[in-house]
């Protein structure tokens, strides 16, 4: 195995785009330099966290019967830091949701490469069926976007009124 495991994903919504560089360490989970807990706005902030509490405790962790994993509270909701993997996430452009939305699909697919990559075929498919299983946009893009304003109306279909007399 190398010294330093690491794989690096993207996740994108509308302008938003998030980049997840996935590597070998203590659990940490940082967006743009700040803990997950400290995700604005705070309505959002659980899905941020969907990926995580998706695969669970056990996928997390290199022994079963023996986890390192170590909860920590933030206000009524426990999370499970990830023994495994360090995720630090940069995102630029777009709004609030769609940088959230970014940041999660960038969290599922750097997960699922990280597993692929340095773990095994068969806990990455494993993997990929819980995320998909539960929502299809935490690893396929949405490529839905904005269509332009046209002339001869007020947006991209809506046309001025037309008088016949």
């Amino acid at each position: 195995m190398s010294t330093s495991q690491s794989v690096q994903c993207f996740g994108k919504k509308k302008t938003a785009t998030a980049v997840a560089h996935c590597k070998a360490g203590k659990g940490l989970v940082k967006v743009n330099g700040k803990p997950l807990a400290l995700v604005q706005p705070e309505i959002l902030r659980f899905k941020v966290y969907e990926p995580l509490l998706i695969l669970g405790l056990d996928k997390f962790c290199m022994r079963p019967h023996k986890p390192r994993i170590k909860a920590m509270k933030y206000k009524e909701l426990t999370i499970f830091r990830v023994a495994m993997v360090d995720i630090r996430v940069r995102v630029t452009g777009g709004g609030h949701t769609s940088q959230i939305y970014a940041i999660r699909q960038a969290i599922a697919k750097s997960i699922v490469a990280y597993y692929q990559k340095f773990i095994d075929e068969h806990s990455k498919n494993q993997l990929k069926q819980a995320l998909i299983q539960y929502d299809r946009t935490l690893l396929v893009a949405d490529n839905r976007r904005c269509e332009p304003k046209k002339f001869g109306g007020h947006g991209a279909r809506s046309r001025f009124q037309k008088s016949y007399r």
